[in-house]
């Protein structure tokens, strides 16, 4: 099971891939592709919604904010719980997007899912700075993890409708 980054902003490897390094344009639509708006601020401004501070993606209702410096892998996984929640806690999401540890396993398998639907990004990339910025998994890294001890985390997408039984994008939010 994951747990959240023991990294804080300020003591964080600061070598992950930055929004600024990608395809803000593709990565807007993939988002969009689940309800969710894309909204960049300008680099020195505080993040609206952002629960972490600092660079880190914030949420408010349908919108996800982002800095040019703000890691892939922050707007990923903001991304991931925006789309694993319920309608309920969708309509007051307002910076805490709270779930349960289980949610919490698919929120990090899918932002995996995700980045392998952007060309810029892909899997192994955003693996390697989820390992970089401080996730823990068990099996130590979030590649054995993601390859050997995940499926709790995809079966639990399968049944909210977020992935097929082939462990495909259906492009829709939990209903």
């Amino acid at each position: 099971m994951p747990v959240a980054p023991a990294a804080t902003p300020q003591n964080a490897v600061r070598d992950v891939l930055r929004l600024c390094c990608t395809e803000a344009v593709a990565l807007g639509e993939l988002l969009q592709r689940f309800g969710l708006h894309l909204v960049l601020t300008a680099p020195a401004e505080l993040i609206p919604g952002s629960y972490w501070g600092d660079s880190e993606a914030g949420l408010r209702g349908q919108r996800l904010y982002a800095r040019p410096d703000t890691p892939v892998h922050s707007v990923l996984h903001e991304a991931s719980h925006f789309i694993c929640m319920t309608p309920e806690r969708r309509a007051q999401l307002d910076r805490d997007a709270g779930g349960d540890d289980d949610e919490e396993s698919a929120v990090c398998y899918l932002q995996v899912l995700l980045a392998g639907e952007l060309p810029a990004v892909g899997q192994a990339r955003l693996m390697d700075d989820m390992d970089a910025w401080g996730y823990s998994f068990r099996l130590g890294s979030t590649r054995a993890w993601f390859e050997a001890d995940a499926g709790d985390a995809r079966q639990w997408l399968q049944r909210c409708g977020i992935v097929t039984p082939a462990g495909r994008l259906t492009g829709s939010a939990r209903a």
